[in-house]
């Protein structure tokens, strides 16, 4: 039986809204999950779930906090749960790995202890949102911050991999996030990042700007991770102020009230559309493993949905066919 590794000390409010998550996802799905944390408070959290066959608890006496740097954090504590959820992946104890702890920590465990793809540099996060047409694939979103522009290159070629692989996308087009869709727009590391994609094999239809993302016009788009994960955090908020701003005036007057209630299945659509937790968790890209990357702020829903991503990505191996597409690519 698939079994999903969980780390349950990562988030806001670990470890009570990652078990919850996991508990649930466990029900729905019937698949096995290690929860890996503090024994003791892991244990609290299950409550009346501690005898669930199909969840198990792997203790770890560390925790990487999200103010620490990854990389030193990773490789000085070796029993904190990040770590330890990816070596249970390695020894193939685990099929994947969710966190919703330091995603820098996350992504640099995922990288020291699995590996990366031949011929990939610096792996990505990749965040699926949804778009006017259809799902719209946001590349990198949060893990590298200070890119080159052949990294850029590269996470256009693993996001396409992606989504044809994952998603059933044919010959997905990619933009360039800029400042403006001419050519000689954004600063020096977008113009070169530019000239890579357009002598790529990849359906480059050049820059797209921040208005473009939900629009449609393409389904990837690229940028490196500080300015995706601003792009990201931007739509989440507007995502929740359009919902908030929305209940609040149909509320206000009686006509209002009638339509909410005679619409709220339409609502209610509209509002998960909008809503982060709908769609899980980021996928790091171009390691050697399925490695999933939640919010911090990751409620319960957001936890099963995420562990819903990482068994659709185990189960049609999905891992398998990003390597041969990258490898395709790079010819």
């Amino acid at each position: 039986m698939m079994n999903i590794a969980v780390d349950a000390m990562g988030g806001d409010d670990a470890p009570h809204a990652v078990v919850h998550g996991a508990v649930q996802a466990c029900y729905e799905l019937g698949i096995d999950i290690t929860l890996v944390g503090d024994e003791e408070a892991v244990s609290r959290s299950l409550g009346g779930n501690k005898d669930l066959k199909n969840i198990k608890v792997r203790p770890c006496k560390e925790v990487i906090l999200m103010d620490e740097s990854p990389l030193k954090a990773v490789r000085k504590k070796k029993d904190s749960s990040i770590v330890v959820a990816f070596d249970l992946l390695k020894t193939g104890e685990a099929d994947a790995v969710i966190s919703a702890g330091n995603s820098g920590a996350t992504l640099a465990a995922g990288i020291l202890t699995l590996g990366k793809e031949k011929g990939v540099e610096r792996p990505g996060l990749a965040c699926v949102i949804p778009g006017d047409k259809g799902r719209v694939i946001l590349i990198d979103v949060g893990g590298n911050v200070d890119c080159r522009p052949v990294h850029m290159l590269y996470f256009g070629i693993m996001a396409d991999a992606f989504a044809k692989a994952c998603l059933g996308l044919k010959d997905p087009k990619v933009g360039l996030l800029s400042i403006g869709q001419e050519a000689g727009k954004g600063n020096e590391q977008v113009r070169q990042a530019y000239n890579l994609l357009k002598d790529s094999p990849l359906n480059f239809v050049g820059n797209v700007e921040g208005r473009d993302i939900f629009s449609g016009r393409v389904q990837i788009v690229v940028c490196d991770g500080f300015v995706g994960n601003v792009a990201l955090k931007i739509s989440e908020g507007l995502g929740e102020a359009i919902t908030s701003r929305l209940k609040e005036e149909m509320m206000s007057s009686f006509i209002g009230k009638i339509l909410m209630s005679s619409g709220r299945r339409f609502f209610r659509k509209i509002e998960d559309s909008l809503d982060y937790a709908e769609y899980g968790g980021a996928p790091i890209l171009g390691i050697k493993g399925v490695g999933i990357v939640c919010h911090g702020s990751s409620s319960p829903k957001a936890i099963k949905n995420a562990i819903k991503l990482a068994v659709n990505y185990v189960e049609n191996r999905v891992q398998e066919r990003l390597s041969r597409e990258i490898a395709t690519l790079q010819k």
